[in-house]
């Protein structure tokens, strides 16, 4: 028995099941304890103490930690969370003694000790206190793709790993987003795991890993499992596609996917908009909008100018029609002055009527700078095009005018370019006859992008020189107001009353 002051903590994991998947140190740590402590449902069987048995001694002082719940109800006052913190308070109490009288403890943990187990408990109420010494395990997770002897992830994949008790949609959101993934705490959530699969598209790659490396170990597909069969030991993968070409949804025929990315990277993207784009065999679209995708291994990458909508959107579904599944990259969302219209446009001749087209939303340009300026669109407002390429200049004025006479907010897209240098002085002038010199407007520039700046001007102030193609203008209505916080930063807002006539 150690004769110092204090007592050494140990956090030991144990692995995922299999003695001889233990580490060398785990077992040297075991061997050297005074004291071994481990987990239990109330029946006093534990995993734990199983796995580690051979190594336990005759005069080791074992502390069995007996959960007062587990998926039971409880009487507890705090409820089930209140049971479990007064259990794991009163646990740390109890290998307190121990240390607090020299002896080493060896907390025993599943897995890897800080990886969704039982020991994170003590250690958060211990190891300030003592000196503490944390045993790395094999996880369940790598336990699980050694047994399906499938890669988790390769190259710049992904992988994202989540607790099957989150909600639902939460649970969709996340595996439509993510290249690979492993659902852990499986048995009663099963169900919603298995919807969740589905309805993020991802059922017909999923695996299912039951108590992986230990008896009664069991493997298959997810969309084949029981789910009354399904224990909390077990684990769904969705591997690594990379490593795995044939996990790849085959759809019975070809289909166009619009995809909006929104007004810069990755960050601006849905999750829905994610999966499209990871599913996709073809990438189409502007070049700029293209290189905002992250590079995959199989995919075919097709960029274009901007000013070939039509031939774009003609190849895509030519594509499609041949059984491809394509993605036209458009930027903000694409059925705002974007490539939807183009696609559905063409998809409406007789020749493409049986191809699939679906438009996937994004963050478009007019909603990323009124976040960034404060809530400018927060009252009735009008989206116009200042580019006269596609209709004549005669009806973008009347449109302003009529806008401008309604008292809406504006939000004006495509203001200038190096071809079009004039556009944004006339709509200037033109507003200046129906509304004050001082109504606000925002110049929002490479929103969400590296050269983002967001600026409040009056519309008198504004310079059409400084607004080029990467710019959004939002013009305010009447009722539009500026104000300073107290950092200094100008912030606007259209409030959500109208005053009565």
């Amino acid at each position: 028995m150690s004769t110092t002051a204090k007592g050494r903590l140990y956090g030991v994991g144990l692995g995922p099941g299999d003695p001889s998947l233990m580490t060398l140190r785990a077992v040297q740590v075991i061997a050297g304890a005074d004291v071994v402590a481990y987990h239990s449902a109330r029946h006093g069987r534990s995993i734990a103490r199983s796995i580690a048995q051979e190594h336990l001694r005759a005069d080791h002082i074992e502390e069995p930690l007996v959960y007062p719940v587990t998926t039971e109800t409880t009487d507890h006052p705090g409820g089930y969370q209140g049971a479990m913190e007064e259990f794991y308070e009163a646990s740390a109490a109890r290998l307190a003694v121990h240390l607090d009288a020299g002896r080493t403890v060896a907390v025993l943990a599943e897995g890897d000790p800080l990886f969704y187990g039982s020991y994170m408990h003590m250690h958060k109420r211990l190891a300030d206190r003592y000196p503490t010494e944390v045993i790395p395990g094999v996880t369940s997770v790598s336990a699980a793709a050694a047994r399906l002897q499938t890669p988790l992830v390769e190259g710049e994949e992904v992988l994202t790993i989540l607790p099957g008790t989150l909600p639902e949609e939460e649970l969709t959101a996340r595996l439509a987003a993510t290249d690979s993934a492993v659902v852990m705490k499986l048995g009663r959530t099963f169900p919603a795991v298995r919807q969740a699969m589905a309805d993020s598209g991802r059922l017909a790659e999923a695996r299912y890993v039951e108590r992986a490396t230990m008896a009664g170990e069991r493997t298959g597909l997810l969309a084949d499992t029981d789910p009354e069969s399904v224990p909390y030991f077990a684990v769904a993968v969705v591997p690594s596609r990379v490593g795995n070409p044939g996990t790849r949804p085959e759809p019975a025929g070809g289909e166009v996917v619009v995809a909006g990315t929104g007004p810069a990277g990755p960050l601006w993207l849905t999750p829905e908009t994610k999966r499209a784009l990871a599913d996709a065999e073809v990438l189409v679209g502007y070049t700029t909008y293209l290189d905002r995708v992250p590079v995959r291994p199989g995919q075919v990458r097709h960029g274009s100018d901007n000013k070939v909508e039509s031939e774009r959107a003609e190849f895509a579904l030519d594509l499609a029609r041949r059984g491809k599944r394509v993605a036209v990259v458009s930027g903000g969302d694409p059925g705002v002055f974007a490539m939807a219209t183009a696609v559905l446009e063409v998809a409406a001749q007789e020749a493409y009527k049986d191809v699939p087209v679906r438009v996937l939303p994004g963050v478009t340009a007019a909603n990323a700078a009124a976040a960034a300026a404060g809530a400018p669109l927060g009252h009735d407002y009008a989206t116009i095009s200042l580019s006269d390429r596609l209709k004549p200049w005669e009806v973008i004025a009347e449109r302003l005018r009529a806008a401008s006479a309604a008292d809406l907010v504006l939000a004006l897209y495509n203001p200038g370019s190096r071809s079009r240098t004039w556009q944004v002085a006339q709509a200037r002038e033109l507003l200046l006859e129906l509304r004050g010199a001082d109504t606000p407007v925002v110049v929002a520039r490479d929103v969400g992008g590296p050269e983002q700046r967001v600026r409040v001007l009056t519309l008198g102030t504004l310079e059409p020189s400084e607004v080029d193609m990467r710019t959004i203008l939002l013009v305010g209505s009447s009722q539009t107001q500026v104000t300073e916080r107290g950092d200094g930063t100008r912030i606007t807002w259209t409030p959500r009353r109208y005053p009565e006539s």
